[in-house]
């Protein structure tokens, strides 16, 4: 597959870089700081830009068949990047319209489930992590509001861990007693769920 991945230089990007190409999958990084995919620069084609900027990721996005997104903001956030993801969600879709490639496989937050009681990650969400909550909820709405073709992939904590391919999957609903999982462990999931292209327009909560 011809694969876009946004927000490639960070934990589970890097993973979705390094995984895709292991997988015989034609990648395209789109990123900011091109100078950090340095250790892949014979293997996939490095294309500089803002993914915050329309315009430039529908140039990128020419000829994929699929975006995988680890795109997000560095923790702990910084107050102009409160709404960083809800900019990313209108940028993406406008992009994704333009170019008419329809499918987006992004990673979201398992704060976002409600009904999740071990742990309880919406509340622990919401008392301690209340800017991430409300911007992450704006970019689900977004996406999940679009045309596309989407996936939102909700992990729990994300721990550096080696890919064991050994993690839950759950349609809807964070798995229980869903702690964490390896950022390895989530680009495996992304990558399968855009191979299978499973879970059309479907949120699922994926954890150890």
């Amino acid at each position: 597959m011809n694969l876009l991945i946004l927000g490639a230089t960070g934990g589970v990007g890097l993973e979705l870089v390094r995984q895709s190409v292991d997988r015989g999958h034609a990648v395209t990084a789109f990123v900011r700081t091109p100078e950090r995919l340095q250790a892949f620069a014979n293997r996939i084609r490095i294309v500089e830009g803002d993914p915050l900027n329309a315009t430039a990721l529908t140039q990128a996005l020419h000829g994929q068949d699929a975006v995988l997104s680890g795109f997000g903001p560095r923790v702990p956030v910084a107050k102009g990047d409160e709404d960083l993801l809800e900019r990313f969600a209108f940028a993406l879709t406008r992009a994704m319209a333009a170019s008419r490639v329809k499918r987006a496989i992004v990673v979201s937050t398992a704060f976002l489930f409600k009904d999740a009681l071990l742990p309880p990650a919406h509340l622990v969400g919401r008392l301690f992590f209340s800017s991430v909550v409300k911007d992450t909820t704006a970019m689900e709405a977004i996406v999940a509001q679009s045309p596309l073709d989407w996936t939102l992939v909700r992990p729990p904590q994300l721990i550096d861990k080696p890919l064991t391919g050994k993690y839950r999957v759950r349609e809807g609903h964070l798995p229980t007693f869903g702690f964490n999982i390896s950022r390895a462990n989530v680009a495996d999931c992304m990558i399968q769920i855009a191979e299978k292209h499973s879970f059309s327009r479907k949120v699922v909560g994926v954890s150890r």
